[in-house]
Protein backbone atom coordinates (compact mmCIF):
# COMPACT_ATOMS: atom_id res chain seq x y z
CA UNK A 1 0.00 0.00 0.00
CA UNK A 2 1.47 3.31 -1.14
CA UNK A 3 0.49 6.72 0.20
CA UNK A 4 -0.28 9.32 -2.49
CA UNK A 5 -0.28 13.10 -2.48
CA UNK A 6 -3.48 15.03 -2.99
CA UNK A 7 -2.30 16.50 -6.28
CA UNK A 8 -4.53 18.32 -8.77
CA UNK A 9 -5.44 15.12 -10.64
CA UNK A 10 -6.50 13.31 -7.46
CA UNK A 11 -8.49 16.30 -6.22
CA UNK A 12 -10.28 16.49 -9.57
CA UNK A 13 -11.04 12.76 -9.34
CA UNK A 14 -12.45 13.24 -5.83
CA UNK A 15 -14.77 15.99 -7.06
CA UNK A 16 -15.82 14.04 -10.13
CA UNK A 17 -16.62 10.89 -8.14
CA UNK A 18 -18.39 12.52 -5.21
CA UNK A 19 -19.28 16.08 -6.18
CA UNK A 20 -22.86 15.06 -6.97
CA UNK A 21 -23.23 13.35 -3.58
CA UNK A 22 -21.32 15.61 -1.19
CA UNK A 23 -21.34 19.34 -0.51
CA UNK A 24 -18.21 21.37 -1.19
CA UNK A 25 -17.69 21.61 2.58
CA UNK A 26 -17.68 17.84 2.99
CA UNK A 27 -15.42 17.34 -0.04
CA UNK A 28 -12.96 19.77 1.52
CA UNK A 29 -13.19 17.99 4.89
CA UNK A 30 -12.43 14.66 3.19
CA UNK A 31 -9.51 16.21 1.32
CA UNK A 32 -8.09 17.77 4.48
CA UNK A 33 -8.55 14.90 6.94
CA UNK A 34 -8.18 11.72 4.87
CA UNK A 35 -5.24 9.87 3.39
CA UNK A 36 -5.17 8.70 -0.22
CA UNK A 37 -3.48 5.36 -0.86
CA UNK A 38 -2.81 3.19 -3.89
CA UNK A 39 -2.96 -0.60 -3.85
CA UNK A 40 -1.84 -3.03 -6.53
CA UNK A 41 -3.96 -5.80 -8.00
CA UNK A 42 -3.99 -8.80 -5.65
CA UNK A 43 -2.78 -6.81 -2.62
CA UNK A 44 -4.54 -7.41 0.71
CA UNK A 45 -5.97 -4.12 1.93
CA UNK A 46 -7.49 -5.31 5.19
CA UNK A 47 -7.14 -8.75 6.72
CA UNK A 48 -9.04 -10.78 9.24
CA UNK A 49 -8.41 -9.56 12.78
CA UNK A 50 -7.04 -6.16 11.74
CA UNK A 51 -8.04 -3.30 14.01
CA UNK A 52 -10.11 -0.70 12.19
CA UNK A 53 -8.45 2.71 12.02
CA UNK A 54 -10.06 4.05 8.84
CA UNK A 55 -13.18 3.75 6.74
CA UNK A 56 -12.12 3.18 3.10
CA UNK A 57 -13.91 4.78 0.16
CA UNK A 58 -12.97 3.53 -3.28
CA UNK A 59 -11.89 6.46 -5.44
CA UNK A 60 -10.92 4.28 -8.39
CA UNK A 61 -10.63 0.56 -9.08
CA UNK A 62 -12.35 -2.55 -7.71
CA UNK A 63 -12.08 -4.61 -4.52
CA UNK A 64 -13.38 -8.01 -3.53
CA UNK A 65 -14.55 -8.75 0.01
CA UNK A 66 -13.95 -12.28 1.29
CA UNK A 67 -14.87 -14.35 4.32
CA UNK A 68 -12.70 -17.19 5.65
CA UNK A 69 -13.79 -20.34 7.50
CA UNK A 70 -11.95 -22.11 10.32
CA UNK A 71 -10.01 -24.21 7.82
CA UNK A 72 -8.70 -21.20 5.91
CA UNK A 73 -10.97 -21.57 2.88
CA UNK A 74 -12.31 -18.32 1.42
CA UNK A 75 -15.72 -17.31 0.09
CA UNK A 76 -16.41 -14.20 -1.96
CA UNK A 77 -19.10 -12.01 -0.38
CA UNK A 78 -19.28 -9.16 -2.91
CA UNK A 79 -17.30 -6.76 -5.06
CA UNK A 80 -16.80 -3.03 -4.42
CA UNK A 81 -16.72 -0.58 -7.32
CA UNK A 82 -15.61 3.04 -7.64
CA UNK A 83 -17.53 5.19 -5.16
CA UNK A 84 -18.35 2.28 -2.83
CA UNK A 85 -17.45 1.59 0.75
CA UNK A 86 -17.73 -1.70 2.64
CA UNK A 87 -20.69 -2.51 4.90
CA UNK A 88 -18.53 -4.81 7.03
CA UNK A 89 -16.04 -1.99 7.48
CA UNK A 90 -18.79 0.42 8.49
CA UNK A 91 -20.06 -2.11 11.02
CA UNK A 92 -16.60 -2.57 12.50
CA UNK A 93 -15.99 1.18 12.58
CA UNK A 94 -19.25 1.89 14.35
CA UNK A 95 -18.52 -0.76 16.98
CA UNK A 96 -14.74 -0.20 17.10
CA UNK A 97 -14.15 -3.90 16.47
CA UNK A 98 -11.68 -5.97 14.51
CA UNK A 99 -12.23 -6.93 10.90
CA UNK A 100 -14.14 -10.11 10.16
CA UNK A 101 -13.43 -9.99 6.43
CA UNK A 102 -10.48 -9.83 4.05
CA UNK A 103 -10.45 -7.19 1.32
CA UNK A 104 -8.26 -7.69 -1.75
CA UNK A 105 -7.66 -5.36 -4.69
CA UNK A 106 -9.38 -6.83 -7.74
CA UNK A 107 -7.29 -4.45 -9.84
CA UNK A 108 -5.01 -1.47 -9.20
CA UNK A 109 -7.03 0.90 -7.04
CA UNK A 110 -6.98 4.22 -5.21
CA UNK A 111 -8.67 4.42 -1.81
CA UNK A 112 -9.60 7.37 0.39
CA UNK A 113 -8.94 6.40 4.02
CA UNK A 114 -11.29 8.34 6.31
CA UNK A 115 -10.13 8.38 9.96
CA UNK A 116 -12.47 6.59 12.34
CA UNK A 117 -13.12 9.63 14.52
CA UNK A 118 -14.01 11.76 11.48
CA UNK A 119 -16.53 9.20 10.28
CA UNK A 120 -18.46 9.53 13.55
CA UNK A 121 -18.15 13.31 13.67
CA UNK A 122 -19.32 13.75 10.09
CA UNK A 123 -22.45 11.64 10.68
CA UNK A 124 -23.51 14.32 13.13
CA UNK A 125 -22.23 17.28 11.13
CA UNK A 126 -23.08 16.48 7.49
CA UNK A 127 -26.46 15.12 6.38
CA UNK A 128 -25.00 14.09 3.01
CA UNK A 129 -22.32 12.01 4.73
CA UNK A 130 -24.94 10.40 6.96
CA UNK A 131 -27.03 9.50 3.91
CA UNK A 132 -23.97 8.09 2.12
CA UNK A 133 -23.04 5.85 5.06
CA UNK A 134 -26.56 4.51 5.56
CA UNK A 135 -27.23 4.06 1.83
CA UNK A 136 -23.89 2.26 1.43
CA UNK A 137 -24.70 -0.04 4.33
CA UNK A 138 -28.09 -0.84 2.80
CA UNK A 139 -26.60 -1.51 -0.65
CA UNK A 140 -23.90 -3.82 0.69
CA UNK A 141 -26.45 -5.65 2.85
CA UNK A 142 -28.55 -6.29 -0.26
CA UNK A 143 -25.47 -7.67 -2.03
CA UNK A 144 -24.70 -9.86 0.96
CA UNK A 145 -28.24 -11.25 0.91
CA UNK A 146 -27.81 -11.88 -2.82
CA UNK A 147 -24.67 -13.87 -2.03
CA UNK A 148 -26.59 -15.91 0.54
CA UNK A 149 -29.36 -16.54 -2.01
CA UNK A 150 -26.72 -17.65 -4.50
CA UNK A 151 -25.35 -20.18 -2.04
CA UNK A 152 -28.77 -21.41 -0.97
CA UNK A 153 -30.69 -21.50 -4.23
CA UNK A 154 -28.28 -21.55 -7.19
CA UNK A 155 -26.45 -24.59 -8.49
CA UNK A 156 -22.72 -24.32 -9.19
CA UNK A 157 -23.34 -23.75 -12.90
CA UNK A 158 -25.39 -20.62 -12.13
CA UNK A 159 -22.99 -19.45 -9.40
CA UNK A 160 -19.94 -19.59 -11.67
CA UNK A 161 -21.73 -17.69 -14.43
CA UNK A 162 -22.97 -15.03 -11.98
CA UNK A 163 -19.45 -14.70 -10.59
CA UNK A 164 -18.02 -14.12 -14.08
CA UNK A 165 -20.67 -11.51 -14.92
CA UNK A 166 -20.09 -9.66 -11.63
CA UNK A 167 -16.35 -9.74 -12.19
CA UNK A 168 -16.82 -8.46 -15.75
CA UNK A 169 -18.95 -5.55 -14.53
CA UNK A 170 -16.58 -4.34 -11.80
CA UNK A 171 -13.64 -4.54 -14.21
CA UNK A 172 -15.59 -2.96 -17.10
CA UNK A 173 -14.17 -5.63 -19.39
CA UNK A 174 -15.76 -8.76 -20.83
CA UNK A 175 -12.30 -10.38 -21.10
CA UNK A 176 -11.06 -11.68 -17.76
CA UNK A 177 -7.60 -12.83 -16.76
CA UNK A 178 -8.73 -15.28 -14.10
CA UNK A 179 -7.57 -18.81 -13.34
CA UNK A 180 -9.73 -21.82 -12.58
CA UNK A 181 -8.06 -21.93 -9.16
CA UNK A 182 -9.00 -18.32 -8.38
CA UNK A 183 -12.63 -18.95 -9.30
CA UNK A 184 -12.65 -22.10 -7.17
CA UNK A 185 -11.18 -20.26 -4.18
CA UNK A 186 -13.65 -17.37 -4.43
CA UNK A 187 -16.63 -19.73 -4.71
CA UNK A 188 -15.39 -22.19 -2.09
CA UNK A 189 -15.36 -25.19 -4.45
CA UNK A 190 -12.81 -27.33 -6.28
CA UNK A 191 -10.83 -26.47 -9.40
CA UNK A 192 -12.09 -29.66 -11.07
CA UNK A 193 -15.71 -28.58 -10.60
CA UNK A 194 -14.96 -25.10 -11.96
CA UNK A 195 -13.19 -26.52 -15.02
CA UNK A 196 -16.18 -28.73 -15.77
CA UNK A 197 -18.64 -25.83 -15.39
CA UNK A 198 -16.55 -23.53 -17.61
CA UNK A 199 -16.45 -26.14 -20.38
CA UNK A 200 -20.23 -26.44 -20.12
CA UNK A 201 -20.67 -22.66 -20.29
CA UNK A 202 -18.42 -22.56 -23.35
CA UNK A 203 -20.50 -25.25 -25.09
CA UNK A 204 -23.60 -23.15 -24.37
CA UNK A 205 -21.96 -20.14 -26.04
CA UNK A 206 -22.03 -18.03 -22.89
CA UNK A 207 -18.25 -17.74 -22.56
CA UNK A 208 -15.19 -18.26 -24.75
CA UNK A 209 -11.99 -19.62 -23.25
CA UNK A 210 -8.64 -18.45 -24.60
CA UNK A 211 -5.08 -18.94 -23.46
CA UNK A 212 -4.70 -17.37 -19.97
CA UNK A 213 -8.06 -15.59 -20.19
CA UNK A 214 -11.75 -16.05 -20.83
CA UNK A 215 -14.44 -13.87 -22.37
CA UNK A 216 -18.04 -13.45 -21.24
CA UNK A 217 -20.21 -13.52 -24.38
CA UNK A 218 -23.79 -13.69 -23.13
CA UNK A 219 -24.67 -10.89 -20.70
Amino acid sequence: MKKLDWNDANEIALNERFGFLFTKELIQAIRTSSELVEVAEGEIIMDLGDSMQHMPILLDGAIKVLREDDEGDELLLYFLETGDTCAMTISCCMGDRKSKVRTVAERDSKIVMVPLNKMSDWIQEYSDWRSFVFDSYSARLSELLESIDSLAFMNMHERVYKYLKDKMLVNSNSELSVTHREIANDLHTSRVVVSRVLKSLEREGRIAMHRNRLEVLDW
